[in-house]
């Protein structure tokens, strides 16, 4: 039996609510081609110069246990981008804004998370789920590090969206997309930096994506229509996946007894992980985390977050209780994908130039 006796009463409100905001953002597809020429073969690696020290420093760090020096060591070498996929209701933009801030607080630099183009914070869950696919083979293409993804909501669902468009399940083609150019580049491959060769953008990964919040009455929507028996299963593009779900979630509908309700699965290619967190946190003010950023005591119980080690927050100020087991897992999760592009990076432009 469902806990919530006031859900009948709550279902046509929030189907209206959704409905409004996905009917009134659809964007305008530009079609018009970038002449923007590709980076040529192994011109990252070759771009690339940290300095020995500096290498040396981050192919020591354990990417599990980052501590918020080793945070500061890595800002001034290769740093991934992160696309924020924000919830489709008006004003949600300045949730993920807030969540951003946070990043940048604990950080992690801030042209990292920006929209190049636009300098918006985040992404809407009514772009084109293949132009942002796209897009990350634009980023992957000039960083040579795999971009991450945070959804929140029904960008959460759109996170799952552009793991399966880069898997090929939506489309059998991608055109890489320049967001300075706000147009496709007429081309459907990259060169990968890290090899020098061609290849198609379908098939490329993440190292890092999440969603809080996914489901429920967002899959009313037309641009969010799919099979419940595929909703949250996971292609091979990315090398981990964390699904939150918040024990009673009237918008994402999960709650106990709720047969719908399904975890996130996967081939054992990924690392797939789905977390609960308490009924107290709200669906749409989980990820305001801006605050927990400017405590040095709430900062001090993140940097240390291991996720499963289940930590006490009771401790901390009442304002970070509703967000703080989000905000960790969260940054102890980039953190540590973070290490591992800078490595994997640092460590193929060695062998590639023949620099030991």
């Amino acid at each position: 039996m469902c806990p919530c006796p006031r859900l009948p009463r709550l279902l046509p409100a929030l189907t209206l609510a959704i409905l409004v905001a996905g009917c009134s953002s659809m964007p305008q597809t530009t079609l018009a081609p970038s002449t923007a020429p590709p980076p040529s073969s192994l011109s990252v690696l070759r771009s690339t110069s940290l300095g020995h020290v500096l290498e040396d420093q981050i192919l020591a760090m354990d990417p599990e246990h980052i501590s918020a020096a080793d945070v500061a060591t890595l800002a001034k070498g290769p740093t991934p981008q992160i696309m924020l996929l924000r919830g489709g209701i008006y004003g949600v933009h300045l949730v993920m804004e807030s969540f951003g801030d946070f990043l940048v607080g604990m950080g992690y630099p801030e042209a990292k998370i920006r929209d190049p183009a636009t300098g918006e914070w985040s992404y809407s869950p009514y772009d084109y789920s293949d132009r942002l696919a796209g897009l990350i083979a634009w980023y992957y293409e000039r960083d040579g590090l795999r971009p991450m993804l945070v959804g929140h909501s029904q960008g959460g669902l759109y996170a799952v969206k552009i793991l399966k468009e880069l898997d090929g399940q939506r489309s059998p083609r991608i055109v890489v997309w320049n967001p300075l150019a706000g147009a496709g580049e007429n081309r459907t491959t990259i060169t990968d930096p890290l090899t020098g060769k061609e290849r198609p953008v379908i098939g490329l990964s993440v190292s890092y994506a999440s969603a809080i919040g996914a489901g429920g009455w967002s899959l009313v929507l037309p641009n969010q229509w799919e099979s419940l028996s595929t909703l949250r299963k996971i292609p091979d593009t990315v090398d981990e996946f964390t699904g939150y779900f918040i024990e009673v979630d009237l918008i994402a509908l999960t709650f106990p007894g709720n047969p719908l309700d399904s975890r996130y699965e996967g081939s054992p290619k990924v690392n797939i992980r789905n977390v609960d967190l308490p009924a107290s946190y709200n669906h749409v003010t989980a990820p305001l985390t801006r605050e927990l950023a400017g405590d040095p005591k709430v900062r001090e119980w993140i940097n240390a977050f291991m996720p499963g080690a289940k930590e006490d927050p009771t401790t901390l100020p009442d304002y970070a209780q509703g967000h703080i087991l989000w905000a960790a897992d969260v940054w102890h999760s980039i953190k540590k994908h973070w290490t591992l592009e800078a490595q994997i990076l640092i460590r193929t432009r060695r062998i590639a130039l023949g620099r030991p």
